[in-house]
């Protein structure tokens, strides 16, 4: 495992990197995009998100010439699996919120090091917000330290979750009496776990790792525990880059919402998900 000055020097480059995405993303928002639709129902890319990932394709694979790369917006390569350092990019989580003219996007980059995140970034330009962190390093937003919440009821917790993840079939007796919140982009979501501003975020549907990397590394290290639905550690870089959804909170809480969670079966992470009419989250 790379060790403490390692992990710096690469959050300094995330962070840099963030930012020029941040002015690439606002010209594009500024001047207006062309916008397609992706094959099988997969969403919405504009010429905003080709332009950061291309951007950061170039610039962190300069800078880091022995690292692999995984992004939703580049053609999945197998050699990233030999390689022990990977970039995991989401040039732009929550390109809907993007197009519609909202604030709640962001650039989601991280490293990943033997399937562990050892430094992260999560950028909103549009609110000037930028969570950090580094492995054992704690997790910071502009550049001041955050913790998550202390809340170990579920009753009244406030948890960031789209609407089909409280559907009666996913809990065992009844639905915890969340306060139910939302916000378009996972990675935003774990950062506001992160930073306290909720006390949970789940999404039970299967992941895709870009969407999750950065972000789970800043919440777990607020002190919160993100895993995935059955309360597996997220492992990235896998073959098939695909989660089996994801859950952050306190410790307390995130124990007491696995208790209340209906049982699923196992899954092997960057396997077909558990239900495969359940289609992969998209933000």
């Amino acid at each position: 495992m790379q060790g403490p000055e390692t992990a710096t020097n690469d959050l300094d480059l995330l962070i840099d990197a963030a930012l020029a995405s941040g002015e690439i993303a606002r010209g594009f928002a500024e001047r207006g995009y062309q916008t397609w639709e992706k094959p099988d129902d997969q969403g919405p890319v504009t010429e905003a998100d080709l332009a950061v990932n291309t951007m950061l394709h170039r610039e962190l694979g300069s800078a880091r010439p022995g690292y692999g790369w995984l992004s939703e917006e580049s053609p999945d390569d197998d050699a990233r699996l030999t390689q022990n350092r990977v970039f995991i990019i989401d040039p732009i989580d929550g390109t809907r919120a993007f197009v519609n003219g909202r604030e709640t996007w962001a650039h989601s980059l991280a490293v990943a090091e033997a399937g562990q995140i050892t430094a992260a970034v999560v950028y909103l330009p549009m609110k000037d917000r930028l969570y950090a962190a580094t492995r054992s390093g704690g997790a910071t937003l502009n550049g001041v330290p955050i913790l998550c919440t202390g809340k170990d009821a579920l009753s009244g917790a406030t948890v960031l979750a789209a609407r089909p993840n409280f559907d009666a079939a996913n809990w065992r007796d009844s639905v915890p009496d969340f306060t139910r919140v939302y916000r378009p982009s996972l990675a935003y979501r774990l950062s506001l776990v992160g930073q306290g501003r909720f006390d949970a975020m789940l999404t039970l549907r299967p992941s895709w790792e870009w969407d999750i990397a950065a972000g789970s590394l800043i919440v777990s290290e607020s002190g919160a525990i993100a895993s995935d639905r059955i309360g597996a550690p997220l492992r990235f870089n896998n073959p098939r880059p695909l989660l089996n959804g994801v859950i952050a909170a306190g410790p307390s809480l995130h124990e007491k919402m696995m208790a209340r969670l209906a049982p699923r079966g196992p899954h092997k992470p960057g396997s077909a998900p558990d239900d495969p009419g359940l289609p992969p989250q998209r933000d």
